[in-house]
């Protein structure tokens, strides 16, 4: 069996025998067996491609990494999230089944990181697009860091109640994702002819600043010096 506690577990029978209710048999089943969808987009998910060596082994947790968001309970974004990448991440959330969990790696997945203040395009926290249920801050995480996030997603399964679950999972799928810009369409600038002679075709004099064009005017006029054999 496995260590994870159980609330409603009862162990007063012999040790031949274990009672439970289907719940925790659901819960049980379901956190020994986590089969993440693995969304990285930047240096985070080095650290947690380690995971799967030898020495971290996480497949003694029963983590089965997917291809495919159906096949998945569990995603894992690490990295850098964009605008462009919002709709993406949102869709492949709604195509797993559920119950579903989410496990936010990093300072940019969590709250935009190096990219919070400055940046046109960054995303400031994943859980404006989707429910997140462990937030594992770092810069990026460790390896054992990721372990410990794991573990706490498994003692928290163990505590559900499925239906309930369900339930709020249905309710946090009512939102939407907006955001303001100030782009504007505009013509489209390829004409479709390749024109050589434009690249090295000089500027006009109507084009250089007055500035520009004294100091041109002044540096002709400086003899250039000659080379004495």
């Amino acid at each position: 069996m496995n260590s994870i506690e159980f609330s409603l577990l009862d162990r007063t029978t012999s040790n031949s025998v274990i009672s439970t209710t289907s719940n925790d048999l659901s819960n049980w089943s379901r956190l020994s067996s986590l089969w993440p969808l693995l969304y990285g987009t930047s240096c985070c998910f080095i650290e947690f491609a380690s995971l799967i060596g030898s020495r971290f082994d996480f497949d003694r947790y029963g983590l089965v990494p997917r291809s495919s968001p159906r096949q998945a309970d569990l995603i894992l974004t690490a990295g850098t999230v964009t605008m462009k990448m919002a709709p993406s991440l949102v869709r492949l959330y709604e195509q797993m089944p559920e119950p579903k969990y989410v496990i936010a790696m990093g300072a940019c997945t969590i709250t935009g990181g190096m990219f919070s203040t400055d940046s046109y395009s960054t995303v400031r926290g994943v859980d404006k697009l989707i429910p997140v249920d462990v937030y594992l801050p770092g810069c990026p995480p460790k390896p054992e860091a990721v372990i410990d996030a794991i573990t706490k997603l498994r003692k928290k399964i163990s505590r559900e109640i499925y239906e309930e679950r369900i339930r709020l999972q249905q309710e946090n799928r009512s939102f939407t994702f907006t955001t303001n810009h100030k782009f504007r369409v505009v013509g489209s600038t390829d004409t479709g002819n390749y024109d050589q002679g434009l690249l090295y075709q000089p500027p006009s004099m109507s084009e250089i600043p007055p500035e520009t064009e004294t100091f041109f005017k002044y540096k002709s006029s400086v003899s250039s010096p000659e080379v004495v054999n």
